[in-house]
């Protein structure tokens, strides 16, 4: 089936948003890799070339996952900005200029490259303290959530279903709810990561050392992050239940997904503290976490574009001479528009 004109920018601009979002999650996933194996100098402590080179020799592993890292964040760069000009150009399409359009959210995601880069170079010069890594990765997981949020406004993750179908405005503030979990589970993760002693800290699972009460920081910090994931397990199986009694079909799935997920990551958190911290588990670990972040953003952008007005989905409003609005009805455009 041919595009229509109308439907060829936006289609163009849906594929270079997902680009952006997997080139996104790919840098988070491999910053995780830099962190496990210890390459974070792989470099050197330039930046942002490599040892003082554009392209060096890769003549060792730490080096070659360093500046596999940079690269892909420099591809992200790329594919953002083509994203925001794209966007630009097609500004007066519906749904990607003005308010709730993509072309917004494309340039914020342009924007927030910039500091994330930043704290990567602020990382390798003061050689890696943890508060600056963390915050790193929090700057890279809003990267990651905006973009998530250009897709939807582009038409992707099923928000042109949920506009259609709609949601409730209690499933929109659980879903906000269980994003704001996810993502304060997720920084204390790094925390966790980071913060020496703190991931051996806790053995066992689910308990910390077989006890619920902790001693010092490091195990403070950690069963911190365990008893916010449970907190976050429950409050997906509520919201899970409740959307398939009430909810539209996008809204289940998208909310089947998240419990799904979070499941998979306590799975893995499981074996990880009880197989004691293996590189390969760690990483995965850091993986599907990301996933977990991203699909509470997806469930809240979904049931924000479900439950949004009219007027609020990007599109530059249309007059008509034909008809009168009121407070209780709307105008209908004319024929010939």
């Amino acid at each position: 089936m041919e595009l229509t004109l109308h439907e060829q920018p936006m289609t163009v601009t849906r594929r270079l948003a997902y680009l952006a979002l997997f080139l996104a999650y790919a840098q988070i996933v491999f910053g995780a890799v830099v962190r496990i194996t210890d390459s974070g100098m792989g470099c050197g402590d330039h930046w942002p070339k490599c040892n003082g080179l554009w392209f060096p020799p890769l003549d060792n592993t730490e080096l070659i996952i360093e500046i596999t890292h940079r690269w892909i964040a420099a591809a992200l760069l790329v594919a953002t900005l083509a994203l925001a000009a794209t966007a630009y150009l097609h500004r007066d399409q519906p749904r990607i200029g003005g308010r709730g359009g993509v072309l917004r959210a494309a340039s914020l995601a342009a924007g927030l490259w910039l500091a994330p880069a930043i704290l990567g170079a602020i990382t390798v010069w003061l050689e890696l303290p943890p508060l600056v890594v963390v915050v790193h990765l929090a700057l890279a997981m809003a990267l990651l959530a905006v973009l998530a949020v250009t897709v939807m406004r582009a038409g992707g993750f099923g928000a042109s279903a949920a506009e259609r179908e709609g949601v409730a405005p209690r499933a929109m503030r659980a879903a906000f709810a269980a994003a704001t979990l996810a993502f304060v589970v997720v920084i204390l993760g790094g925390f966790t990561a980071n913060i020496p002693g703190a991931a051996p800290a806790c053995q066992g699972f689910p308990l910390c050392n077989g006890a619920v009460v902790t001693e010092g920081t490091a195990q403070t910090i950690h069963w911190t992050h365990r008893v916010l994931a449970f907190l976050l397990t429950l409050h997906a199986v509520g919201m899970t239940a409740a959307a398939w009694k009430r909810e539209s079909r996008v809204m289940r799935r998208a909310a089947t997904v998240l419990l799904g997920v979070i499941a998979l990551q306590i799975v893995i958190a499981a074996v990880l503290v009880s197989t004691h911290l293996p590189p390969a588990l760690q990483s995965l670990h850091q993986a599907v976490g990301t996933v977990v972040w991203l699909s509470a953003v997806v469930v809240a952008g979904i049931a924000r574009r479900g439950n949004r007005g009219p007027g609020d989905r990007g599109e530059r409003p249309r007059t008509s001479t034909s008809s009168i609005s009121t407070p209780w009805t709307t105008a209908t455009p004319s024929s010939t528009s």
